[in-house]
């Protein structure tokens, strides 16, 4: 592997038979894209694949890790395989497999290294086409996320502690930042307050911190008047990114309130919701206001501790929905 302070003629000569080895494929792929190595952050992130043949292992593994990490996999075939050898290859459908998108725009076939000087410019062309690396964008760096917290009386403050454990365990999934992802919060009884917006903590560490540091109010529960609340005052195209939108509601208790028509309102306003209910939250509320599909959106326990075991359901959730709708 070249790291990416070498010049690009450099670069364009690697070939990766091999990507990453199974037990260390994360390991070398956080490493390779490192500022240490040279990369620039905010700017989309390449691999180029060079393969001779065919490869000898398993590809569809550490591609699944690339595109997750938003990486933009390109495959450069180079003497594909005849058909007498063809019988040899372990998968036929490797370069679908390994690539970002299989559309045809991150394959390229060259018949011999003979002809590279050729397919130098197209293959840079594509290299510079930002808006066609589909890849750069992933449900980790790209998303609004914000949680509307139930602060009502019968939470108590131990238990609001366990409920901002959850928020951070989730938001700490995801790569915060003023060109990333970026979190917001909301508590509320019968009022609400805005914690803090979108522009507020533009780093993972400090958002987090924000989370942990949020006090508790105490009071009753309105929260149909809350999720009005976020639409207008969270979800405002001056302090969000341009990511896609989702609020998660955490509530322990039925709501005085209408939530069937704000949350259909948030809804149409592009937010999907995640609705996370504790003890007398009732389910019919709970899957009122989730976005469908109702089952895959609305979790429920009946103790406070048992939070946590929903924090990677929900982010595999998020990442599910982006991918579907993206």
């Amino acid at each position: 592997v070249v790291h990416l302070q070498y010049n690009t003629s450099s670069v364009l000569k690697i070939i990766l038979k091999k990507i990453y080895e199974k037990s260390t494929q994360k390991h070398n792929l956080m490493n390779f894209f490192n500022p240490e190595y040279g990369v620039r952050r905010g700017h989309p992130r390449v691999i180029v694949a060079f393969v001779d043949g065919w490869p000898s292992d398993n590809l569809e593994d550490a591609a699944v890790m690339a595109r997750e990490s938003g990486i933009n996999v390109f495959v450069v075939s180079v003497a594909k395989p005849i058909p007498e050898e063809m019988g040899l290859v372990r998968d036929q459908d490797y370069t679908k497999k390994a690539v970002c998108k299989d559309n045809g725009f991150f394959t390229m076939t060259m018949p011999s290294w003979f002809s590279t000087n050729k397919f130098v410019k197209p293959l840079a062309q594509k290299l510079c086409s930002i808006d066609q690396l589909l890849c750069s964008k992933t449900c980790y760096n790209s998303v609004n996320l914000g949680f509307l917290i139930d602060g009502s009386s019968s939470v108590g403050d131990t238990n609001f502690r366990l409920v901002l454990s959850l928020i951070s365990s989730i938001a700490r999934n995801f790569d915060i930042s003023d060109i990333g992802s970026r979190v917001g919060a909301i508590q509320f009884t019968y009022d609400q307050r805005l914690e803090f917006g979108f522009n507020e903590h533009t780093t993972k560490d400090d958002a987090l911190r924000a989370i942990q540091n949020i006090p508790y109010m105490s009071g009753g529960t309105a929260t149909g008047d809350a999720i009005t609340y976020a639409v207008e005052n969270l979800y405002v195209p001056r302090s969000m990114g341009m990511g896609k939108k989702y609020l998660i509601i955490v509530t322990d208790g039925q709501s005085y309130d209408d939530v069937r028509g704000p949350a259909i309102a948030a809804q149409r306003a592009g937010i999907t919701v995640f609705t996370v209910g504790v003890a007398w939250a009732p389910m019919e509320d709970l899957r009122a206001m989730a976005s469908e599909p109702k089952d895959t959106h609305t979790f429920f326990t009946r103790e406070f501790t048992g939070l946590e075991q929903f924090e990677q359901p929900i982010v595999r959730g998020i990442c599910r929905d982006f991918t579907e709708f993206n």
